[in-house]
């Protein structure tokens, strides 16, 4: 598919701006799915396209938390497996399976989501004592919300995040950190058997990958150094906002 230099430029700086906020608390997508359909790209190869570069977002953000200190990996080894192997089942299941379902679902996940970091005063402080084992966090947390990213995708971040919060009792900056590590897992996962279908645009995805790649160093940042003060309301600003276009998508009769 050929696309001009000028709609590449463009999708370079939205994947800059969506690597920046995916950073910092997730709904990246939300810039640069609409983006890629709007020049142009059928709806598979745009998810394709899309799992390309924000692999790329990921692995910065990740990579920077990792060097400061704010994720072992060595300590998330079997939510890594777990998300690994719950996305790629994710993936291959959307090819057979109606999502109907959790379209419908999950906005209002993330209006709960929005509302428990709006009034909830004490959330993402950490130092909880943890509802679940590793193991049991990774099996379940890890592969459920590893599946949902293979198989849908809007939300994960957020989904992520307030579990390491509420379940894992984490601050909401580790948290943050311990997610980009597992988005960038299931993103992996799915991206392989986007690859091996041969859906991915290769010449978009990268010149994506690297204006997502520098936003979401930015976002990484941004998240180490301003902290739980920035991503609470980014949390929950991305969340409503995600909803409301999920809603809208779903529902056009409602606002017409």
């Amino acid at each position: 598919m050929e696309l001009s230099w000028e709609i590449i430029g463009a999708l370079f700086l939205v994947a800059s701006m969506a690597g920046f906020i995916d950073a910092i608390a997730g709904g990246g997508g939300m810039l640069t799915v609409p983006a890629l359909l709007a020049a142009g790209l059928p709806p598979a190869q745009a998810l394709a396209t899309n799992k390309l570069q924000s692999s790329f977002g990921s692995f910065s953000a990740s990579l920077y938390f990792v060097r400061n200190g704010l994720v072992k990996l060595k300590d998330m080894r079997l939510a890594i497996a777990c998300t690994f192997a719950g996305s790629a089942v994710g993936a291959l299941s959307v090819q057979v399976i109606d999502a109907g379902i959790l379209t419908n679902l999950i906005p209002v996940l993330l209006v709960g989501i929005s509302l428990y970091f709006l009034f909830a005063p004490d959330a993402g402080k950490g130092g909880g004592t943890p509802k679940l084992s590793e193991a049991a966090f990774a099996f379940s947390v890890g592969t459920g919300i590893g599946f949902y990213d293979g198989f849908f995708g809007p939300g994960t971040g957020s989904l992520f995040t307030v579990c390491f919060v509420v379940i894992a009792q984490l601050g909401i900056v580790e948290a943050t950190a311990r997610t980009k590590v597992l988005n960038f897992t299931s993103n992996i996962a799915a991206l392989i058997l986007f690859v091996i279908a041969g859906l991915p645009v290769w010449k978009v995805g990268l010149a994506m990958a690297v204006g997502g790649f520098i936003g979401a160093r930015l976002g990484a940042k941004v998240v180490v150094t301003k902290g739980r003060n920035l991503i609470r309301p980014m949390v929950v600003t991305v969340s409503m906002v995600m909803a409301v276009k999920l809603l809208v998508e779903q529902n056009p009769q409602w606002f017409s």
